[in-house]
């Protein structure tokens, strides 16, 4: 009876014990916005500066520091891997097709990267600096704010291969983004409502050729004939012309972009596929008309986005230069 009670008293204190430490790992994997409060209480300031000389220098670099975000999240999670530099051990994601000659915003995230180094050395992850900094060039043209959940590590990798697999394409039906954004625990709201970080930003013109010269496209005509300006019929001459996505305030995160939609002014064919008579028309026109509404999906799928994956506790580090890891 003594060595039944003995081993019963024995399995539950182990279980206890597994328990607690599943607990503990838990815990630590969860983000939080003050996560800094204690270790770097000047560190979101220090990133809101940098981010607000930036945008006030270039407007369009508010939406490379959206994009910039969305890219990294969408690739092995948000982790800041989409910084790394190409290496004889690592090949990183900044030359893949989705992000070459395209993404941009890697040297302001390293200007806001020293500046936190000289506060707190060690102490903020680029991965946090890529979500805040997101959060803030939103924020600078007019977009909502969200509380930015804090505590994400590097990566010591780095995959072209998912980058090229992953990140939707320009020419993606809406079965295509939807299955990509679900496969990342997004849904289908959170697909219309980031979408709508197409509202500022410019498109290459090869993205979107096709549209504008096609003649079964359904894009507006008048529309199509501004863009042909800047964007020449012949193939592989002016591919990297650039037009903004939205006309109207190209310069301002808001909701005109889900109007464009409605009067089928999408630039990019894999944003108009957001209003062709398919299950996401209702939310577009949703959007369109109740800019409050849009705001408030747009910052809380922008949290669901940043909280993709990411490494915490002891996995992965705090690099000291972005583009690099530590040695």
């Amino acid at each position: 009876m003594m060595k039944s009670f003995s081993y019963n008293a024995n399995v539950a204190s182990v279980a206890l014990l597994l328990l607690l430490a599943l607990m503990s790992t838990t815990s630590s994997a969860h983000l939080s916005s003050t996560f800094y409060n204690k270790a770097c209480p000047n560190a979101l300031a220090t990133i809101r500066k940098s981010i607000r000389t930036a945008v006030s220098a270039e407007r369009r670099m508010a939406a490379s520091l959206v994009r910039l975000h969305f890219h990294d999240c969408f690739v092995q999670g948000c982790d800041a891997s989409i910084l790394l530099d190409d290496t004889a051990t690592i090949i990183g994601e900044k030359n893949a097709l989705p992000n070459l000659n395209s993404v941009r915003g890697y040297g302001v995230i390293d200007d806001a990267k020293a500046a936190v180094e000289k506060l707190c050395p060690g102490v903020v992850s680029c991965a946090d600096i890529v979500a805040v900094a997101a959060r803030d060039a939103s924020v600078a043209v007019g977009g909502p704010s969200w509380a930015v959940k804090l505590g994400r590590r590097d990566s010591t990798t780095a995959s072209k291969t998912l980058a090229e697999s992953s990140l939707p394409r320009f020419l993606d039906n809406l079965e295509s983004l939807t299955n990509r954004f679900a496969g990342l625990g997004l849904n289908v709201r959170d697909l219309v409502a980031l979408s709508g970080a197409h509202s500022i930003g410019q498109a290459q013109c090869f993205t979107f050729r096709d549209r504008i010269y096609n003649k079964t496209s359904d894009i507006d005509a008048n529309f199509a004939s501004t863009r042909k300006s800047s964007c020449p019929a012949e193939a592989n001459v002016g591919n990297a012309n650039l037009a903004a996505l939205d006309l109207v305030t190209p310069n301002q995160l808001d909701n005109n972009y889900y109007k464009n939609l409605i009067q089928k002014k999408g630039l990019l064919a894999s944003d108009q596929v957001l209003y062709s008579g398919g299950s996401t028309d209702s939310i577009v026109s949703e959007y369109s008309s109740k800019p409050a509404k849009f705001n408030a999906d747009f910052a809380t799928a922008m949290i669901k986005m940043g909280n993709i994956n990411p490494l915490t506790g002891s996995n992965g580090q705090i690099r000291r230069i972005c583009s690099a890891l530590n040695y």
